[in-house]
């Protein structure tokens, strides 16, 4: 089946990187990744992973993740051209200097804002290694994790919801939206069966697949990153097309009004 959701992903082409970016200077390049484009660089060569690809582009034999990203979670990424620069914008980020507003369709039907404060920690025990599962209390590694999530439309048994998270887990708005009973749509790992993960890691999208999830990738856009240290940025991206049109064809919303009005 034909899609950017393939195993292994396609290779990232120059002009398109080009259109991606939001903003660079000497210090950062920021960028705005689609849903299938790893951030870390891979075995797969340079063209198949977003610093591998800026590397060849800007010519920079080295450049530093400043902010990460899901393979399939679109939006805002910063990326350090030099060593002081991302020592500078980790470190705001670190002392939580900074703030992440996230664009999210939800399954199910969320009527109120929801702030869920439950601590993360890895799953060991399920088959998918990279899974992590709400903590006991108390327990040894585990990670303190917040996230608020504020509806702004509700139709169809979706949720569009704006998300806020106070903390940066691994997969936090993910676990959280899964544990309020309303997971990402889209989500093969946290949501109704993560068996679909494994499908997907093996044979990539499929008409199985296609079948039993509403969109190929989870439904999560990092909207907005916002640095409160004078000099260091305020970066939006906005809604990506994909999500605009499933929020038009599932839920009869215009996205992009609904976002800009909720930003404003």
């Amino acid at each position: 089946m034909d899609s950017p959701y393939s195993t292994p992903p396609p290779r990232i082409v120059a002009a398109d990187l080009a259109r991606w970016i939001l903003h660079q200077d000497d210090d950062i390049v920021v960028v705005d990744k689609p849903g299938w484009v790893v951030c870390h660089p891979s075995k797969d060569g340079p063209w198949s992973s977003l610093v591998g690809a800026l590397r060849e582009y800007l010519g920079a034999p080295v450049l530093h993740l400043v902010s990460r990203l899901d393979r399939e979670t679109s939006g805002v990424v910063v990326v350090a051209k030099h060593v002081t620069a991302a020592q500078r914008y980790q470190m705001a980020m670190q002392w939580r200097r900074s703030d992440k507003i996230y664009l999210a369709i939800l399954t199910g039907e969320l009527r109120q804002a929801q702030d869920v404060d439950a601590s993360i920690a890895r799953d060991t025990v399920g088959p998918v290694a990279v899974k992590r599962r709400i903590a006991v209390a108390g327990e040894p590694g585990s990670e303190k994790a917040t996230t608020r999530f504020e509806p702004l439309a509700v139709a169809n048994g979706l949720t569009l919801a704006r998300v806020a998270p106070l903390t940066g887990r691994t997969h936090q708005i993910r676990l959280h939206a899964a544990h309020l009973g309303h997971a990402l749509a889209g989500d093969k790992l946290y949501g109704a069966d993560p068996s679909l993960y494994l499908d997907f890691v093996t044979h990539g999208w499929t008409e199985k697949l296609a079948a039993m999830l509403p969109l190929p990738r989870q439904a999560l856009h990092a909207a907005r990153l916002r640095f409160h240290e004078p000099g260091l940025g305020d970066f939006r991206a906005p809604p990506p097309p994909d999500l605009i049109e499933f929020a038009r064809a599932r839920m009869d919303l215009d996205l992009p009004a609904l976002w800009a009005k909720a930003e404003s």
